[in-house]
């Protein structure tokens, strides 16, 4: 499905001034989401992070202030992005902010822990085959 005014997928649009995303109730148990990511994680081994999905950033943010120090977080959304560089900057922790398509990172074993949370991304597909790119399809 295209927004036929700008001729997008919705889900390139989809967190386009979404000022309030912070405030949804999905979005308030970061710390305790990030303790159980410690728990089943070694962090002496995490040290590169990469972040899918990561929307404004309430993991990378997370991580980054308990001490991880390199953190790549990834979103279609530049809102969402902006957003996220923002709150980095004010707390002043140093995270990587990238807008890539989930299905097209380009990235390969430059991580010890990779991590998609929430929606992530692959969610808000229609189909199965919306998960991948297509021959010839640009991203």
């Amino acid at each position: 499905m295209t927004d036929q005014e700008t001729g997008k997928a919705w889900y390139e649009t989809l967190y386009v001034d979404f000022e309030d995303y912070d405030q949804e109730l999905y979005t308030q148990q970061t710390r305790e989401e990030v303790d159980f990511i410690e728990v089943i994680i070694d962090p002496r081994r995490a040290q590169r992070i990469l972040d899918v999905g990561c929307g404004t950033g309430r993991h990378s943010l997370e991580l980054a202030q308990r001490g991880y120090t390199h953190i790549t977080a990834v979103d279609l959304s530049a809102s969402m992005l902006e957003q996220a560089r923002a709150k980095a900057t004010a707390e002043g922790l140093q995270i990587t902010f990238v807008q890539k398509d989930a299905r097209d990172l380009g990235y390969e074993a430059q991580f010890d822990l990779v991590l998609m949370l929430c929606e992530g991304g692959f969610s808000l597909m229609e189909t199965d085959e919306m998960d991948r790119p297509q021959p010839g399809e640009k991203l």
